[in-house]
């Protein structure tokens, strides 16, 4: 049921489950929630770390190009600016049935993600962040070698007066490889990084009604121990301790009250920082972009575990030449990678204790990753599937994938933008949906999650709750995907 009000879209969804006990007997659930929506739809403006590398300059010219309406010609002819990859403008999803008088027959109804809720515009939004390299967005997008030269040229004026802020650096926490590209850097301590970080968010501020900060720069290493509370966390920051750089951007999003999104797998989001932002009334989501090898592997586990084989062996190989593979050479950095790469078939395999009983529910699992210069951002990927199948049969599925890595990321970097804004206006039963937006783990590879949360990492279930979720908050029945009604 949904009321509209001037302001507000408000709506009372039923939510249905069934809870199980400890002896197996369960209990059907029915709660009311009511969801609230504010309409207004912000002026977005959209802050990055790490503007000027690959993934950065190929969405601020994106952007462009759509806004714009800009074309170019490459060697399959004039090409238009799309939002292809984009969930949110891209992709439909099932909304009813209708029945065509015409045929007698029953037709689906599909409706645009985008539509379903008042959303941002992407061609609307404001771009500007932080890069420890100065060159500006022009010379960024020459040196990534993402986009056709052409484009590129086409938006020469638009990309040359983009010029990234000076940016908090740590060389102890990304690999010694990067620092011929460090020449835009913050000086001073601790505090005085988040003073003038804040300060260019207060900027952007002023220039919208809205700023999302988003961390797509290098994938840095783990920072352990852990921070366990604020009181630890500011004792760090004020005594200006050894404290990798997505902390601080961290940090002076949740002083500044807004989104942070964390497109790496390192743990910035400590225990303490998880604190921070509940207390400030902020949003966190991550971490990692889950947008092609790995994105697959989920939908991989989910149909070889949902068919009934038991999945034994996965080994993930990629190559790839662009500055994230360059940066990944070192470690430490690397296993931060493997770690969020590896955790993303987990709650496949603890979707069936039977196939995989306690004890015996660990699989051989490889993820391998070089530096190939000569590919560059053309990353080409690997991948053995091998399952035990009747009568302890093997069955093997490979697969083979070339892609430009960062024309993959950048819609996902739009969605979670776009959908973490929405998350942001929306309420249920009067209570904000943050300090982590849970919605938002489709789009990660390893989503964090609060004590009192619960995440799934599964490609269908989350695709499947956050559309439900939308529908719900618009007043549509999500499915039950039964048909009964048309079948008898």
């Amino acid at each position: 049921m949904q009321k509209e009000q001037t302001e507000k879209i408000t709506t009372v969804y039923q939510e249905r489950y069934t809870q199980f006990e400890e002896d197996n007997t369960f209990k059907n659930i029915v709660k009311d929630h009511t969801i609230t929506t504010e309409k207004k739809v912000p002026k977005l403006g959209l802050m990055i770390v790490g503007l000027g590398g690959n993934n950065g300059s190929t969405l601020t010219a994106g952007l462009l190009a759509n806004r714009l309406g800009t074309k170019w010609v490459s060697k399959r002819g004039e090409q238009t600016p799309n939002y292809y990859g984009s969930f949110t403008q891209s992709a439909t999803t099932h909304v009813g049935y209708k029945h065509n008088a015409k045929t007698n027959q029953i037709e689906d109804v599909t409706m645009p993600i985008k539509d379903i809720l008042p959303m941002v515009n992407p061609n609307d939004i404001v771009i500007n962040g932080w890069d420890i390299s100065g060159l500006n967005l022009y010379e960024s997008c020459k040196r990534a070698q993402v986009l056709e030269p052409s484009l590129i040229e086409a938006l020469k004026e638009e990309l040359s007066a983009i010029t990234p802020q000076p940016a908090a650096f740590n060389g102890e926490y990304i690999a010694a490889n990067q620092a011929d590209r460090a020449d835009n850097i913050l000086s001073g301590t601790n505090r005085d990084k988040v003073d003038q970080i804040r300060e260019d968010i207060r900027f952007m501020k002023n220039r919208t009604e809205k700023v999302v900060l988003l961390w797509s720069a290098n994938t840095e290493a783990f920072l352990l121990p852990e921070i366990q509370s604020i009181e630890e966390l500011h004792q760090k920051i004020d005594n200006d301790a050894d404290l990798p750089a997505s902390v601080l951007y961290c940090v002076a999003a949740i002083e500044e009250k807004i989104l942070y999104l964390n497109g790496s797998p390192q743990n910035t989001f400590h225990p303490g920082v998880v604190a921070y932002a509940k207390e400030q009334k902020a949003f966190i989501a991550g971490n990692d972009f889950k947008s092609g090898q790995t994105r697959f592997k989920t939908i991989m586990s989910d149909f070889i575990i949902g068919s009934g084989l038991r999945l034994s062996s996965v080994v993930s190989y990629n190559h790839l030449g662009n500055n994230d593979g360059k940066n990944l050479q070192e470690e430490k950095c690397f296993q931060s990678k493997k770690i969020s790469k590896a955790g993303v078939i987990d709650d496949a395999i603890k979707s069936n204790p039977f196939l995989y009983p306690k004890g015996n529910d660990v699989i051989d699992h490889e993820v391998v990753i070089k530096y190939v210069p000569f590919v560059g951002d053309s990353k080409r990927a690997m991948d053995e599937y091998s399952s035990l199948i009747f009568m302890n049969g093997i069955n093997t599925i490979s697969s083979y994938n070339v892609c430009e890595d960062s024309l993959l990321a950048v819609p996902l970097m739009i969605d979670m933008c776009i959908l973490g804004e929405l998350f942001t206006r929306m309420e249920i039963d009067g209570e904000a949906l943050g300090p982590v937006l849970s919605f938002l783990s489709f789009f990660f590879k390893a989503p964090i999650t609060s004590r009192d949360d619960y995440i799934i990492n599964s490609f269908c279930r989350q695709r499947e709750m956050l559309l439900n979720f939308l529908k719900a908050a618009a007043g549509i029945n999500p499915d039950d995907a039964t048909l009964m009604s048309y079948k008898f």
